[in-house]
């Protein structure tokens, strides 16, 4: 492993302290008080700083005794607001804690490719809108930095000394994003990476994820050893759950002169990646710390999807296309199709709109029954006898309350995750004791493609995602941002803070049109008694206002109302 760039005296004396009196976090101004060569203050709303946000409890959680320790020193919620009920939720930068940093011109102005693109840096003042319908009386809603490169950098492509760790289950398009963040190009063309160095600080095999900061071996990245690795499917630094000590990952961090962070993974990998940033920034360290969302489940919520998702409802029609010839050539044929979502069944849902052979959906969000009128048993019954064969396809959290009510619990996994009883197997049995009471024969074949759908390289669609969510992320790291996760909001990439991912898990709505869609295309009931309808729109209009203004925290609320009044 190359020798990490020596820091200055000064530097490591100051990092050394702050290990040792662990400070609180220093209140600075905003970094766009920092950039007069980028900004028309003319024009610049007020910046408000709020801290104490009920994501310090849940980012403790995450990451045990030690992580509650680092997250002590609270994180501050950076607002700005503006004229007809305008809201920027800005991410940290490096300069809120470390304000006298110099700043670089950007490589990228002198690349001969990125020459002939007018306006190809963003402006400061550009941020996404989270919410893309409005109405003319309403607010204009909440909005995120815009992602993409910055015309000045807080980093120089030769200082740079980073690492990515990828965590939690494999997905399509991991290792597409671990190229791309390693192919950064400058000045001298693609042959040199936008980034000096990259460590892969983790081992393959059982010791990746959040293991390999403290473990002892790294892994070399250059853009040679990367070049054909999206072509494959997994993860070529390794992965794992759990492993997170907050204490010994930024200890590593220090010591091998780390300054840039990539954090490939779930919503609970992301929780972790802001507690290591709070240590960080408590350290008063000069080091991005960067997230990119990872979950096959599409369940992060504010971002359109995730990456792989596309690839995985593509896999599934292979399933389910299998699960209806099989049932299409026997009398009273069932093909029961289990795929992939813990607690949300977007795969499940989109993967049946897609196919058009789908007589039944099964997902964790819409609960069901078996016996009785307008249960599932009656509905197989009726389609059986319309139709002579049918699919079922069922998500593996769907029905787990039946479940448990015939089998105990399983326990959690290592990263505190319910490991779910096997609704597939469940369900098969269930319909065949069914069947055989009623003196009725069938042909039940059952696939689980569970496994296959994420291990496999991404689709095109999921390339080019990947590709700009791996290049939006290296843009804001190097231009000084942190504790921030990248993702896709209304078709726009923007810098989006930690809490606002980790809040809650996104879910299908079965109160919207896309679910009705899935009815009508299945015609199947939708096994809802009244009460489980009001409760889910309940729930809808709860997160409708959840996410439809600043975060619910009465001290934002009031920061922001109080400063709404003095900004003209």
């Amino acid at each position: 492993m190359a020798s990490p760039p020596t820091a200055s005296a000064s530097a490591s004396e100051a990092a050394e302290s702050g290990r040792r009196s662990a400070p609180g976090p220093i209140d600075v101004p905003s970094p766009r008080d920092h950039l007069h060569h980028l900004l028309d203050r003319r024009d610049t709303p007020r910046v408000v700083h709020v801290e104490g946000t009920t994501m310090q409890r849940q980012r403790g959680e995450a990451a045990g005794d030690a992580g509650a320790a680092a997250a002590a020193a609270k994180p501050e919620v950076k607002l700005v607001t503006g004229d007809g009920g305008y809201v920027l939720e800005d991410v940290p930068h490096v300069c809120d804690y470390l304000p006298d940093l110099p700043t670089y011109s950007n490589p990228l102005q002198d690349n001969p490719a990125y020459s002939v693109v007018k306006q190809y840096f963003v402006n400061p003042d550009d941020t996404v809108c989270q919410k893309a319908i409005v109405h003319k009386d309403g607010p204009r809603g909440n909005h995120f930095r815009r992602a993409g490169p910055r015309q000045r950098v807080f980093f120089e492509s030769d200082e740079v000394h980073a690492c990515i760790v990828t965590c939690g289950g494999l997905c399509p398009g991991l290792n597409t994003v671990i190229r791309e963040i390693s192919h950064q190009p400058i000045q001298g063309g693609a042959s040199h990476p936008y980034l000096h160095l990259h460590l892969a600080m983790n081992f393959i095999e059982e010791n990746g994820g959040y293991r390999g900061f403290y473990a002892c071996n790294t892994i070399d990245l250059s853009p040679k050893s990367v070049n054909d690795i999206h072509k494959r499917g997994g993860t070529v630094l390794g992965t794992s759950r759990g492993g997170h000590d907050t204490m010994k990952i930024v200890d590593s961090i220090q010591d091998r002169g780390i300054n840039q962070v990539y954090v490939i993974g779930g919503d609970g990998t992301q929780r972790g990646a802001g507690v290591i940033f709070e240590e960080i920034r408590r350290r008063g360290l000069k080091v991005a710390v960067a997230g990119i969302p990872k979950t096959i489940d599409n369940d992060i919520p504010v971002i359109d999807r995730s990456f792989g998702f596309d690839t995985a409802v593509e896999e599934a029609q292979r399933a389910i296309n299998a699960a209806h010839v099989e049932a299409g050539s026997a009398e009273n044929g069932i093909g029961l199709v289990k795929l992939m979502g813990r607690h949300s069944g977007f795969i499940a849902h989109y993967a049946t709109l897609a196919s058009r052979d789908v007589d039944c959906c099964l997902i964790p969000e819409s609960p069901f029954y078996l016996e009785g009128e307008g249960g599932l048993f009656r509905y197989l019954e009726k389609r059986l006898k319309e139709n002579g064969h049918m699919v079922i396809v069922v998500a593996e959290g769907a029905g787990q309350k039946l479940i448990n009510e015939t089998k105990e619990s399983m326990g959690k996994d290592a990263s505190g995750n319910s490991i779910l009883l096997d609704v597939g197997l469940w369900l098969s049995q269930k319909i065949k004791e069914h069947f055989k009471k009623i003196k009725t024969t069938i042909n039940l074949k059952y696939i689980d493609p569970t496994y296959m759908i994420r291990a496999i390289p991404s689709n095109a669609s999921d390339n080019v995602y990947c590709t700009l969510l791996a290049h939006s992320v290296v843009h804001g790291a190097m231009a000084g941002y942190t504790g921030f996760t990248v993702g896709q909001v209304n078709g726009r990439h923007c810098y989006i803070p930690f809490y606002r991912i980790t809040e809650k898990q996104n879910k299908v709505s079965i109160t919207d049109r896309m679910w009705a869609r899935l009815l009508s295309s299945t015609n199947q009931p939708s096994f809802l008694s009244k009460k489980d309808v009001e409760d889910a729109k309940m729930e809808e209009e709860r997160a409708s206002k959840f996410f439809d203004g600043p975060p619910p925290n009465p001290k934002v609320e009031d920061k922001v109302a109080s400063n709404g009044k003095a900004v003209k």
